[in-house]
């Protein structure tokens, strides 16, 4: 089982995550791809946080198709595109990642493949079956 690193003498997460997430000998990984806030049927929702449910939505997907789940997830990073889309993002993933909270990165970037999208999600997860 993957377990957190949070070392005393570093400062305390900012959030709900870790500093790092050292993974045991004989795991197997799974890397997502990032995922954007698009249904199925194309739709793009206007608001951030409808966005990340669906990028989550869709991480659910893929980590059950490799007998995963969040619980397994050790990393995520995500990318949105201003300071405003940082709350509603950390919102849906805080409410979805109990303890012990996967290694996250944040970042503010100038926009996607599309000016709809607002949020992208790509996560690592570690699995010792």
């Amino acid at each position: 089982m993957p377990h957190p690193v949070n070392p005393a003498d570093l400062p305390a997460p900012f959030s709900n995550y870790s500093h790092a997430m050292e993974v045991p000998a004989g795991a197997r990984l799974l890397v997502c791809s990032g995922q954007l806030g698009m249904r199925a049927d194309g739709s793009i929702p206007a608001e951030t946080s409808e966005q990340a449910r669906i990028c989550f939505d869709n991480i659910r997907v893929l980590l059950a198709e490799a007998d995963m789940g969040f619980a397994d997830v050790i990393r995520i990073n995500a990318y949105v595109t201003d300071r405003a889309h940082m709350a509603p993002y950390m919102d849906v993933r805080n409410a979805l990642f109990p303890a012990p909270f996967p290694a996250s990165t944040l970042m503010i970037v100038s926009g996607f493949t599309r000016p709809e999208f607002t949020v992208e999600v790509e996560v690592m997860a570690a699995k010792h079956d």
